[in-house]
């Protein structure tokens, strides 16, 4: 598998259990990858929906990317704090300068108080009889929920203290590169 380099521009496309696009990040900055682990920023990038609806992100994010965990994490850097919100969803693999996973409806959105809520579980029932998922799926899922959730209130991964200033000065580095470029 290929690695996305540091200061690279990627997409993100995420899918949905059937193969069906749902959602893609036209540009998200590179600030780590590795075969296990992409960091990324994005800031005011245009998102385009399944049905070719764009809308644009308001404020810088930092996305955490994991090959093994069944969760990635979008860290939202807004005035009144850092607000998070975590996608239940498929290891991500990399393929043709794109970031690529399934998208499994539940999400976690987590506050700057560290305080956090379970969102769309009407949802990922739904889907989960319309698209047929797995029992292994359900079970993976909802383990990874707890997982995340531990990583919460342990202030784990990118839910710790210094996990936004180092990610944030290394995207104003690359900012600031690609300027000066």
């Amino acid at each position: 598998m290929t690695i996305p380099a540091e200061g690279e521009t990627i997409q993100i496309h995420s899918y949905k259990h059937n193969g069906k696009i749902h959602r893609v990040w036209q540009e998200t900055m590179v600030l780590k990858g590795t075969r296990n682990i992409v960091i990324g920023a994005n800031e005011r990038t245009v998102v385009t929906e399944s049905d070719g609806r764009t809308w644009l992100t308001r404020e810088p994010s930092i996305c955490y990317f994991h090959a093994e965990h069944w969760f990635n994490i979008i860290c939202m850097l807004r005035e009144d704090g850092v607000y998070y919100y975590c996608n239940i969803s498929s290891p991500f693999i990399y393929d043709n300068q794109s970031l690529k996973y399934i998208d499994y409806d539940l999400d976690v959105k987590v506050f700057p108080d560290m305080t956090y809520t379970i969102l769309d579980e009407d949802e990922f029932e739904d889907h989960k009889k319309q698209m047929d998922y797995p029992e292994a799926i359900d079970l993976i899922l909802h383990r990874n929920v707890e997982k995340l959730i531990s990583w919460i209130k342990q202030r784990k991964g990118p839910f710790a203290p210094d996990f936004i200033e180092v990610w944030t000065s290394r995207y104003l580095f690359h900012k600031q590169l690609k300027i000066s470029e």
